[in-house]
């Protein structure tokens, strides 16, 4: 079980606006995770934060050699050594009085054991016996853990100082898992956007991965996944080189900040349900494993871990404690995650004034799923944010695209042998060239055109709100961009850790209308957005036709269970009444859409063919 005393994390978000949430939250007690995608951001944070604690700092370039890597454990090294000295400080600190100390005790949830024996302490007469107590207490207090993120797929290779192609083990994504295996962090690693066998089969070369002789994993291993398949297919591929997953981390498709990976049409709460129904199997089918590859390392699997199990968990969307019980009651989640909500609480994210106050004042009709990714794959953004501003500027000045300072996402070939991004001005203006060109209507060159320079340089952009959050940079020359799921449209003023952390416990005033509805009705919105959105684009080929059948039968399925849950007695703060009118409207939508697209094609003569391809997950 886990190892730490809240019931929620917070997630990574963007690129840079958990970049330091361990350094503001971690010394209270609450787990965050930062993505290691900008080893450069990293550099000039840790820069910020050595120079403010007085710790020493050598600057490590963009040409040192395996640089990456090295930069990033530095951060995490820093990041850790602060934490430590902060939470060395709160546990200096005495009982009784208005410091840090109380405060981390106050946001432990009230079924917590250390929760109940200080809020026992604060009644006690002084004497011997409180002294005993406050001192059990003060050895008890942990940090929350400081985990990292690896998007599995940005995996490029960049040539080294003199051009030379490098070898495999200087990809991005092995660089970063290299950087994180060498600090001395003992935490969580989350693995994200799919499976990469290369790196997982990398990560055996660190003994941190693997179970010491007294049982304990110093580098533990999560796994995000959308549904059950992808997480038993995984855990197996990890479980035969002996790697365990301490946790699989569910997340809705759509429901989401960031990237969104939608399935063919299976709702969370479907999801859900598979991982409450299957969840043995994750133990009984991936421990043989991982004690055979022991066995044949010639290492003892030790007898305290023979009864481990992993977590699961969930994330996207979740808005109210209501909805947190039904997860963990009803779907018996051991902890949920909880991210865009926190990019309101300056306390524990590094978000510019902005930015925040767009955030603040966003409502439904301002966020949006969006194609900007170089990625080619839906990202969930606000409207109006200053990365925007900047990308229309410039294309309207006939620049369009970025220098693509950093490469992080290149992966295009059309027009040059070294692959090159697509937000880059090198790609979008021959793309553009070519677009100009084309014997086709000026409608559609203008459609084609909008295409193009709609692609944003969000490796770069997704960085510099922290920049100018913390001073590095100023925000006239920084464009900012951030990547909030839906659910904050409903969080509407900017307030307190402590505000936010009883909002998630049910302990306090809501922090949200009443009139929000449930996440399982929000979801349900998404996904029919995205099969009309998919049905206009289809070319109508074998696969497409079968895979949006698929895809409608599937969401029809989820509707049906979502009643079912309707018909349950509500939490505290749940919405369940959402439910039922939300699927009423959007089934009658559905069956429209699809009424149209049976308009373009013969199903019936398509049914009886025999190339109807397998149905599959829809892309883009």
């Amino acid at each position: 079980m886990k190892d730490y005393y809240h019931t929620f994390h917070i997630p990574v978000m963007g690129i840079g606006h958990s970049v330091d949430t361990p350094v503001r939250v971690a010394p209270l007690g609450i787990t965050s995770v930062i993505s290691l995608v900008d080893d450069i951001l990293l550099e000039k944070i840790r820069k910020y934060y050595c120079e403010k604690y007085g710790l020493p700092y050598v600057k490590l370039s963009r040409e040192e050699e395996d640089g990456r890597a090295k930069r990033i454990t530095a951060y995490l090294e820093t990041v850790r050594e602060i934490v430590g000295i902060k939470m060395e400080d709160i546990r200096r600190q005495p009982f009784f009085e208005a410091n840090d100390k109380g405060k981390y005790f106050d946001l432990l949830p009230e079924e917590s054991s250390m929760k109940r024996q200080y809020n026992t302490l604060l009644k006690m007469k002084a004497g011997p016996e409180r002294n005993a107590l406050a001192m059990d207490l003060t050895r008890r207090m942990q940090p929350g853990s400081i985990d990292v993120n690896i998007m599995v797929k940005l995996d490029c290779i960049n040539p080294d100082n003199d051009g030379n192609v490098r070898s495999d083990e200087f990809s991005d994504a092995k660089s970063a898992l290299r950087g994180y295996a060498k600090s001395g962090l003992r935490s969580s690693i989350v693995f994200s956007a799919g499976i990469n066998q290369s790196l997982f089969k990398y990560m055996t070369g660190f003994r941190d991965f693997y179970r010491d002789e007294t049982g304990e994993i110093k580098k533990k291993i999560i796994l995000k996944v959308s549904d059950f398949r992808s997480a038993l297919i995984q855990g197996r591929f990890l479980a035969k080189k002996g790697l365990e997953v301490y946790e699989f981390r569910i997340e809705s498709g759509l429901n989401c900040g960031g990237h969104a990976f939608p399935c063919n049409g299976n709702l969370l709460p479907c999801h859900l349900r598979d991982f409450k129904e299957k969840r043995e199997l994750l133990t009984t089918e991936l421990h043989p494993l991982i004690k055979k590859y022991y066995k044949n390392m010639g290492w003892r699997y030790p007898e305290s871990a023979l009864n481990s199990r992993p977590l699961i968990t969930v994330q996207g969307g979740i808005g109210t404690h209501g909805e947190v019980r039904r997860l963990r009651e009803d779907f018996c989640m051991d902890l949920t995650g909880w991210a865009s909500p926190f990019l309101l609480v300056p306390e524990a994210t590094c978000v510019d004034v902005s930015t925040r106050k767009l955030l603040k004042h966003a409502g439904d009709e301002d966020l949006y799923l969006s194609d900007i990714s170089p990625l080619g794959i839906p990202f969930n953004n606000v409207r109006k944010t200053g990365s925007e501003i900047w990308t229309r500027n410039m294309a309207a000045k006939g620049k369009p695209g970025s220098q693509c300072p950093k490469c992080f996402l290149i992966s295009n070939t059309e027009f040059t042998k070294t692959p090159i991004c697509l937000a880059s001005r090198q790609y979008q203006k021959r793309k553009l060239e070519e677009i100009k060109n084309m014997e086709v209507s000026g409608g559609e060159k203008e459609r084609l055109c909008r295409k193009v320079v709609e692609k944003t340089c969000i490796c770069d952009h997704l960085g510099n709100g922290a920049l100018i959050a913390l001073g590095i940079a100023k925000e006239k020359g920084a464009p900012q961009l951030i990547c909030p799921g839906p659910n904050i449209a409903w969080f509407n003023k900017i307030c307190t850790l402590k505000e936010m952390v009883d909002h998630i416990y049910g302990r306090g005033p809501a922090l949200v209308s009443s009139e929000r509805p449930h996440m399982f009705a929000k979801e349900i919105v998404m996904y029919v957005d995205y099969f009309e959105k998919q049905v206009t684009r289809c070319t109508y080929t074998p696969k497409e036709i079968s895979t949006l059948q698929a895809f409608k039968n599937n969401l029809e399925e989820g509707m049906d269970f979502c009643l079912r849950i309707a018909q349950k007695q509500p939490y505290q703060g749940e919405n369940l009444a959402s439910i039922p009118p939300c699927v009423e409207r959007q089934r009658t939508r559905l069956k429209s859409i699809y009424a149209d697209f049976e308009k373009k094609v013969d199903l019936d003569d398509f049914a009886k063919s025999s190339i109807l391809a397998a149905p599959g997950a829809i892309t883009n």
